[in-house]
């Protein structure tokens, strides 16, 4: 089912969710998955680059990335209510929407449960949403809720609203494992005051993880690293012909892959933001045998 959501803010539809049901497994899990950027659209650039706070009382004084709360569903003049009448389907809100259809969808199934997923906003907006079942006491719907996993996120608060989600779901039991692929620019902005939260698994360009805190340069360009970053980004073009040889036709680059790579050579980051590479690294990643007990 795919849900196409208003913004309050722009008064346009701009956010994108998928929600699906695996009826095989037991018990049944639910995953709700946010699209990302769309490309060259500068409304859903728009919300990447606003970088103004909104604080949520309640959640111990932390502040939030405006534009991606704007983008889940935050009113103009009345924040995030914990519930609200949706005038019409055309203004339905993303965090509502959804909240409304995850309550039917688990009361008809009491043992189901359900994930949060996304690449880039999509990452951010998956935890956002649930900072806002917390922030709501959404109990029920939080003890059902199993992990977030999101990949190539951005940063989405300050140090404060990180401790104090970090602390809700230990609470709850939430798994929250953020994806970082190699030099990925996105997962190293916003810069000043915002912070990371949650585990990071992190991939090399060959596919090698590691369990961390936060990425390593965390904010991205440290001049010593300018020369590897460039280097890895040759071998990723060079690998990108090698691969569906070795693996199977299914990982041939695509002719955008192809042209992201290329302006890697010259802007590090912007190619290991693709989707593609994060796909690979999912199916091909490894992970050493003393940390695979902490996925």
């Amino acid at each position: 089912m795919i849900h196409i959501c208003f913004t309050d803010f722009e008064e346009r539809i701009t956010t994108q969710a998928f929600m699906m049901q695996d009826t095989r497994s037991n018990p049944n899990l639910i995953v709700v998955a946010f699209r990302g950027t769309e490309a060259w659209d500068p409304y859903d650039m728009r919300s990447t680059v606003d970088i103004s706070w909104y604080e949520l009382k309640g959640m111990g004084k932390g502040k939030t990335h405006g534009g991606f709360m704007k983008d889940l569903g935050l009113q103009k003049t009345m924040g995030f209510p914990k519930e609200l009448q949706q005038p019409t389907r055309r203004r339905c809100f993303a965090y509502y929407t959804l909240r409304r259809k995850l309550r039917l969808v688990l009361r008809e199934n009491r043992e189901a449960r359900f994930i949060f997923t996304g690449h880039s906003l999509g990452g951010a907006l998956a935890i956002l949403f649930a900072a806002v079942l917390v922030l709501h006491e959404e109990a029920w719907l939080l003890e059902k809720l199993v992990a977030v996993y999101t990949f190539a996120q951005p940063r989405v608060g300050d140090p404060k609203f990180g401790e104090f989600m970090d602390n809700k779901l230990r609470k709850f039991d939430v798994k929250y494992y953020r994806y970082v692929y190699n030099h990925d620019l996105l997962p190293r902005i916003p810069y000043v005051d915002f912070k990371h939260f949650g585990t990071c698994i992190f991939f090399n360009s060959s596919y090698k993880g590691k369990v961390l805190a936060e990425e390593p340069y965390k904010n991205f360009y440290p001049w010593p690293w300018t020369l590897p970053m460039m280097m890895d980004a040759v071998w990723e073009f060079i690998r990108g012909f090698i691969l569906p040889y070795k693996k199977g036709p299914e990982y041939k680059d695509s002719w955008l892959m192809i042209m992201a790579r290329i302006m890697g050579f010259a802007l590090p980051g912007i190619s290991n933001h693709l989707p593609p590479d994060y796909v690979n690294a999912t199916r091909l990643g490894i992970l050493p045998p003393d940390q695979l007990k902490t996925d």
